[in-house]
């Protein structure tokens, strides 16, 4: 049987196929063998057989050779990973950084980092003031160049921050910017001690910003929250109440994600 039949809805047959697999590996509580998965799709065995054996080479599923049970691989964990921190982090970040922006009357934002060097912004709130930060949700900054993006590959040790720049010169925005890779990771070892980042001037010349760390269930980095300021209102004492009100959040937003060990004080 040809497996790349279209369906009258429009669908490809292996296709959908493959995703009720997943879909069935999803919803088990155990590691199921393959006459189980047969015997509840009640697909012919020799398709299935080609189905399971492309997602396992592409690590949608593991396979365990000593029980002959199979689970969700490692693809499928990341792609959840990758819809926590994207859409869904977002909105749960919302509330919590409409909290500091209603404290402080300053912009707040939220990002991630990519698979590459840059982060991502997923979401803005926005105080009243006139002069405010020229910033929208979706744009991409080279991450050595802005708070939330050294908090961000500080997360990460220096090898995999080395590999990530790899031989590409780091962009120089001012004078402030991170001029190379060395210089760059003894701003990220500061951050690592100081349990926060700060952006003086680096990526927009006349703006300055205070960035944590947002931490989900086990610990990990998922997202960073910051706090922008025009240099003309950022004083020590701003700077002061922005750090307290960014910790206090984010303490709140990595508890509501699961997280329950020690914040950086």
């Amino acid at each position: 049987m040809n497996e790349q039949v279209t369906r009258a809805d429009g669908s490809v047959k292996s296709a959908v196929r493959a995703l009720a697999i997943l879909d069935l590996l999803t919803q088990s509580a155990e590691p199921l063998r393959f006459p189980e998965i047969a015997a509840r799709l009640e697909y012919p065995q020799s398709s299935l057989h080609g189905l399971m054996k492309t997602l396992h080479q592409a690590q949608w599923i593991d396979f365990d050779e000593g029980t002959r049970q199979y689970t969700l691989g490692i693809k499928a964990w990341e792609a959840g990973h990758a819809y926590l921190r994207g859409r869904s982090l977002a909105e749960r970040a919302q509330p919590f950084m409409d909290q500091v922006r209603d404290e402080l009357n300053e912009t707040v934002q939220l990002a991630i980092l990519d698979s590459g060097r840059h982060n991502v912004y997923l979401a803005k709130s926005e105080g009243n003031q006139r002069l405010v930060l020229e910033s929208h949700v979706g744009a991409r900054l080279p991450a050595h160049a802005t708070g939330v993006g050294k908090v961000l590959l500080a997360s990460l040790d220096n090898e995999e921050v080395r590999r990530r720049i790899g031989a590409a010169e780091l962009e120089q925005y001012t004078s402030t910017t991170p001029r190379d890779l060395d210089e760059l990771i003894g701003r990220l070892e500061k951050i690592r001690t100081d349990g926060y980042g700060t952006d003086d001037q680096e990526y927009t010349a006349g703006v300055r910003c205070v960035a944590v760390p947002i931490l989900d269930h086990g610990g990990d980095v998922v997202a960073a929250m910051s706090v922008s300021v025009p240099v003309v209102r950022f004083t020590e004492a701003l700077e002061r109440d922005a750090l307290v009100s960014l910790r206090s959040a984010a303490e709140q937003f990595s508890r509501a994600l699961g997280y329950r060990g020690a914040m950086t004080a």
